[in-house]
C-alpha cells in the first residue's frame, strides 16, 4: 500500500476500486461526464485540492482528456498534478469487447504503470514499506505484561482488541512472528494501556491494591 499526500481524482467507480487496492489516500470518482452538471462535487474537489492537492488519473483516451481538460480549468493549477497513464490497447476482463478507441482505462492497467504514472506526476517519493516491529521479551516486561504484579490480568483486558489471542502471552512464537500492521496496532495498545496504569497508579497508589483485594 502506498501512502499519498494528494487525493486522487479518476472517471468511474472501478478506477476507483482498482487504486484503493493500491494507493492509501483519498480517492474521487467524476461518474464520467456527470461531473459536468454536478457543481457540489466540482467545489468539494476544489477544496480537497486546496487543502491537500489534487492528482487528475483519468483514462488516456477522448473521454478521458475531455474530462482533464475540465478539470483543470475548474481547479486551481497550483493544486493539481497530472498523471497519464500510456496508450496500452487491450480491453478489461469484464468488458466484452474493447473500448471505442480500443485503449485500456485506468481500472484496466497493471499497479507499475499506475504507480510509474503517478511517479513522473511529481507525486510518489517514497514506496519503501515500513520495516515490521518485533517485540521482545522486554517489551512485555516494561508494559507490566510479563514477570509483574496482575501481569496476566492485565494480558486478560486487551485480549478482546485481537483476533489472535496468542500474541498476548511472551512465547517465543508470538514475539517473534508477529508482523506488519497487527504488530504496530499491539505496540500501541500496549504502550496506551501502560501509560493509562502508570497514571492512574500516580494519581491512587492504593488503586491497583485494593482492586487486587476486590478480585
Amino acid at each position: 500500500m502506498i501512502h499519498l499526500k494528494q487525493a486522487v481524482v479518476v472517471e468511474g467507480r472501478y478506477d476507483k476500486a482498482h487504486l484503493a487496492s493500491l494507493l492509501d489516500t483519498v480517492i474521487i470518482e467524476t461518474g464520467g461526464f456527470r461531473i459536468f452538471k454536478d457543481r457540489e462535487k466540482l467545489a468539494m474537489l476544489r477544496e480537497i485540492a486546496r487543502r491537500r492537492g489534487l492528482v487528475i488519473l483519468t483514462d488516456s483516451d477522448a473521454a478521458g482528456f475531455r474530462i482533464r481538460r475540465y478539470l483543470g480549468g475548474s481547479i486551481p493549477k497550483e493544486n493539481l498534478y497530472h498523471a497519464y497513464i500510456p496508450d496500452i490497447y487491450g480491453k478489461e476482463r469484464r468488458k466484452e469487447r474493447p473500448s471505442a478507441e480500443g485503449k485500456l482505462g485506468v481500472e484496466g492497467v497493471s499497479a507499475q504503470v499506475i504507480l510509474e504514472a503517478l511517479e513522473r506526476a511529481g507525486v510518489l517519493t517514497d514506496t519503501t514499506p515500513e520495516p515490521a516491529r518485533r517485540i521482545t521479551k522486554t517489551d512485555f516486561i516494561d508494559w507490566g505484561l510479563s514477570g509483574g504484579t496482575n501481569s496476566t490480568a492485565r494480558r486478560d483486558r486487551i485480549k478482546g482488541l485481537f483476533t489472535y489471542q496468542s500474541i498476548l502471552r511472551p512465547t517465543r512464537s508470538s514475539m517473534y512472528s508477529i508482523r506488519s500492521m497487527a504488530m504496530n496496532r499491539f505496540v500501541r495498545c500496549c504502550r496506551s494501556f501502560s501509560e493509562r496504569m502508570l497514571l492512574s497508579l500516580h494519581a491512587d497508589p492504593g488503586k491497583s491494591l485494593r482492586k487486587g483485594a476486590n478480585q
